[in-house]
Order: structure tokens, then sequence, then C-alpha cells
């Protein structure tokens, strides 16, 4: 494994992609979906957007309720076995494949930018 994707400009990057922190509210099932992922509600301050995130094996639901994640707020609207995926939750593949969600070190303001 290598970093292989070529540089970007740094202001660009900043000014197309916008990160916030937000706290998942609520989590359901999601068995329509064609991948393993559950519903998440995530207040992000000023408003909440749902979101489709396959965060399924290595979260149990009440898990989640309550903490931070990072998440990309302007990819627009992704439709998923008919649901409105409002934003992406990031998250990273530990050793064994699993996703494990991305979240600050310590709590902040939920609609925090990350930059």
């Amino acid at each position: 494994m290598g970093i292989e994707e070529a540089d970007v400009d740094p202001t660009t990057f900043l000014e197309d992609v916008e990160m916030r922190v937000g706290e998942v509210t609520s989590v359901e099932p999601f068995p329509e979906a064609r991948k393993d992922v559950y519903k998440l509600a995530v207040d992000f301050g000023e408003e909440t957007r749902q979101s489709a995130a396959g965060l399924t094996d290595l979260y149990d639901p009440d898990d989640l309720v309550g903490r931070q994640v990072v998440a990309v707020v302007n990819l627009g609207t992704v439709s998923i076995a008919g649901y409105e995926s409002q934003c992406l939750v990031t998250g990273v593949d530990d050793a064994d494949g699993n996703v494990v969600h991305l979240q600050p070190e310590r709590e902040v303001p939920n609609g925090t930018r990350v930059y």
C-alpha cells in the first residue's frame, strides 16, 4: 500500500469539500440496502441530516447514538434503496476490513467544520 494519488492544491480541496462534525441521534437497521448499512440521523447543530453508513460490523445501534462523527456534507443527496442519504459519514477499514468511523479526539460543538 502506498499513497498513489496526485497532489492537489490544499486551497482548492478546502474550498470544494466541506466536512463537519455531527452527533448521531438515531440509528435504524436498513435491510432494503444491498450492502450492510444503517440509517443514521446526524445532528450538525443547525440541522439534522440522514446518512446510510456501513458501520454495522463493529457497532451496535446503541453504541453509535450520542457519538460524534466526521461527515462530508456537500456531496448532494444520494438515493440508496429509496432512502435519501444527505451526507457521507467518514470511516476507515481496520486490519480485518471492518469500517471504523472517524471522530474528533474530544467533543466539539456539532457543526464544527473540519479543516
